[in-house]
């Protein structure tokens, strides 16, 4: 075998083992997601639990059902930015729930509302009774963003729930996570479009491995290729 074959070889054998390694490295993904999908469908799934019984933990509250009942505190509402619907913009209503037990308040993903900026809405179009029982899911918030208002002019517009910013603005202590409402039966006068459990799909990572798979496939065949040239030319 001649130097330019080895060298081509070598080169060709060691992609091949650096692609297997990836496609094996994007099935253990794989794995990893659907164990993580298949804990949060059970909690989806779950009968709804009262707020006080929801884990500290947000990691140990993400997607888990819950229903609580109180008023819901229009004053302070805001929205959430740049969300769009079926290729509408829109945004997010955020309204501060008071539970009847406890001492601190939540905020409530109402759902979505169109919006032609994205931004500004009449929020006392979408007023719905102020005592209520929410049914929905938990969603962590963040510990704090680069910034949750918009701009100075229109502070109830945010780009994303923050934690620390809504503890800082609200008259009230709150929990670290909100509460997306779910539809429960017909949809009430006031009431936005009522937003869907998230979906729990394997992502890309299937589709990756097969790539990096064939990849590999490909270098080998390049190094075959070689040595058949070689013998070829010998011959």
């Amino acid at each position: 075998m001649n130097r330019r074959t080895l060298i081509g070889c070598v080169v060709a054998a060691g992609a091949a083992a650096l692609f297997a390694r990836l496609g094996v490295w994007q099935l253990h993904r794989l794995g990893e997601r659907r164990a993580f999908n298949t804990q949060f469908e059970q909690r989806l799934a779950a009968a709804p639990a009262p707020l006080d019984s929801i884990p500290a933990d947000t990691a140990l509250a993400k997607y888990r059902r819950v229903r609580v009942r109180g008023t819901l505190d229009y004053d302070h509402q805001f929205v959430i930015t740049g969300r769009s619907r079926d290729g509408a913009p829109g945004v997010f209503l955020i309204t501060p729930l008071r539970p009847d037990s406890g001492i601190r308040a939540v905020l409530v993903n109402r759902g979505w509302v169109y919006s032609p900026d994205a931004s500004s809405v009449n929020k006392s179009l979408w007023l719905e009774a102020e005592r209520t029982t929410v049914d929905g899911f938990i969603e962590p918030m963040a510990a704090h963003t680069s910034g949750g208002s918009q701009s100075a002019t229109n502070p109830r517009a945010w780009r994303e729930l923050d934690y620390a910013r809504a503890s800082a603005e609200l008259p009230y202590p709150i929990a670290p996570f909100s509460i997306v409402e779910l539809a429960n039966g017909a949809r009430p006068n006031g009431a936005p479009t009522r937003l869907e459990l998230p979906a729990m799909d394997d992502g890309p990572h299937l589709s990756y491995a097969i790539q990096w798979f064939t990849f590999a496939a490909i270098a080998l065949y390049g190094a075959l290729y070689l040595l058949w040239l070689e013998r070829r030319e010998s011959v």
